[in-house]
């Protein structure tokens, strides 16, 4: 590797940089969870463009209509400065623009430099289950696996519960907060979770309301995710953006958010009760059966981690995470952005029963990292790389494509038989054929001097569950 990309990759990640129309103010803004742009300052903009800061284009959207749409962002800013005609303001907060930077490859890094192997821990959490377990209530269509058990507690489910559970859907429907798993965001760095959920509730009463807040409004307020920054407790534009957002959730849920913003205490006493109510109503048998299973699974990566070393760990984990032991860092594929470090903390693997698709990796900044990946079934197959997945839903977009699938999938045919068959010369055919191949929807095989193409029919028949997966990973 070159050493200008080696500095480039490990150095800290750049700003994003948002040039509005007409050669007025240029914004330099951070990045929210996910790798969105956080942009303040661009109320009424015609258009938007951004870039990273070496002047690589991301994304560019009109006002309203476009990706990168920024009609009713806040409008403060820490500060201005004129550089000739061109305004330039430095901030610290604002609003969201609709669209993910991207720079270059999709992934979450974190950065493990340094680590200790008896820093790192493979430990089951109840509380981060029993959230997996709301969010799975609230968002079926993600866990079809799970859809009679699902049936099952919320046909049990007491009405005034089931209200409760929709009251706050926000800190899980989305995927689910990281205040279900407080022990990251406990001082120090080596907190491990609790081997019961009120030891992770305890957990939970040492964060500070600031750090409860940021954490209860992730997914409404787009609070900057990987950076630090003023909380809607202290800034009074956050505050007022994350009740604008709530409105859009309806009246309930503007209720809790302002109840949150007025009194945090309230709400972390209402939701220890609401938790413990669930433990009673449905959470308590499904952990006593999930449990060992979560418990079986941690003893074996952690033999995995003493014995072979954190690749092979890694590597039982899910294809989608590997490791650069020269670099120090750890790759999760998704379709997102961020990047954490362990600096002198450690790193966290927590398993989960309920959780597949989704792989998550907890990297709020000042909070330790967190793997929470899905204890998987050893007969599935490997979920293609983000890539891969890019590759075949391209690869499909085109028309002739679709067309060669079509003659593919009936039987196998020869590159002069296809020539025939759709009226192009062997070239095209060729390169359409090729596009297919690379992105391993089609096989090859010799009979003598011919050579035979035909559609991997069952590669086709699971892009629907491997999107599916990719987005929700």
């Amino acid at each position: 590797m070159p050493a200008d990309r080696a500095a480039r990759q490990n150095r800290p990640e750049p700003p994003v940089v948002a040039q509005l129309a007409h050669d007025v103010p240029v914004v330099e803004a951070g990045r929210g969870r996910d790798g969105l742009a956080v942009l303040p300052g661009a109320v009424g903009v015609e258009e938007v463009l951004l870039r990273d800061a070496h002047g690589c284009a991301a994304l560019s959207g009109r006002d309203g209509s476009g990706s990168a749409a920024a009609p009713d962002v806040v409008p403060e800013c820490a500060g201005v400065r004129t550089e000739s005609r061109r305004l330039t303001a430095v901030v610290k907060r604002g609003g969201v623009v609709g669209g993910g930077v991207h720079h270059g490859g999709m992934s979450v890094r974190i950065d493990i430099a340094g680590l200790r192997p008896e820093r790192i821990a493979v430990v089951p959490s109840p509380l981060a289950e029993l959230g997996m377990a709301l969010h799975a209530l609230s968002e079926p269509g993600h866990h079809p696996r799970l859809q009679g058990w699902a049936t099952g507690v919320t046909a049990r489910l007491d009405s005034h519960l089931a209200d409760r559970m929709c009251e706050a859907d926000f800190l899980w429907r989305t995927t689910f907060s990281d205040l279900f798993m407080p022990f990251a965001g406990v001082p120090g760095g080596s907190a491990l979770p609790g081997q019961t959920l009120a030891e992770d509730m305890d957990l939970l009463d040492k964060l500070s309301d600031e750090q409860f807040v940021d954490a209860a409004l992730e997914f409404t307020c787009a609070l900057p995710y990987g950076s630090p920054g003023a909380g809607p407790l202290t800034d009074a534009a956050l505050r007022r953006r994350a009740l604008e957002l709530a409105a859009a959730r309806g009246p309930a849920q503007v209720r809790f958010s302002e109840r949150l913003l007025t009194d945090p205490p309230r709400i972390r006493a209402w939701l220890r009760q609401f938790l413990q109510d669930c433990d009673e109503a449905f959470f308590a048998e499904t952990w006593s059966r999930l449990g060992h299973q979560l418990a079986a699974d941690a003893r074996h990566k952690t033999e995995l981690l003493r014995r072979k070393g954190l690749p092979e760990a890694l590597a039982a984990v899910s294809p989608a995470v590997s490791l650069d032991e020269a670099a120090g860092r750890i790759t999760v594929d998704k379709l997102g952005e961020g990047r954490t470090a362990t600096a002198d903390g450690g790193l966290l693997l927590v398993p989960t029963s309920l959780g597949w698709p989704h792989l998550m990796v907890l990297h709020r900044h000042g909070w330790q990292p967190v793997l929470h990946y899905p204890v998987g079934s050893p007969e599935l197959a490997a979920p293609p790389s983000v890539e891969q997945l890019t590759l075949r839903m391209a690869a499909l977009s085109h028309p002739v494509r679709m067309r060669l699938c079509r003659s593919l999938a009936r039987s196998a045919f020869t590159t002069s038989e296809l020539t025939q068959v759709h009226g192009m010369t062997a070239p095209e055919i060729s390169r359409h054929l090729s596009v297919l191949k690379k992105a391993g929807l089609v096989t090859t095989r010799r009979r003598g001097r011919y050579v035979y193409h035909q559609l991997d029919v069952a590669m086709v028949a699971r892009l629907g569950s491997d999107f599916l997966e990719g987005i929700l990973r």
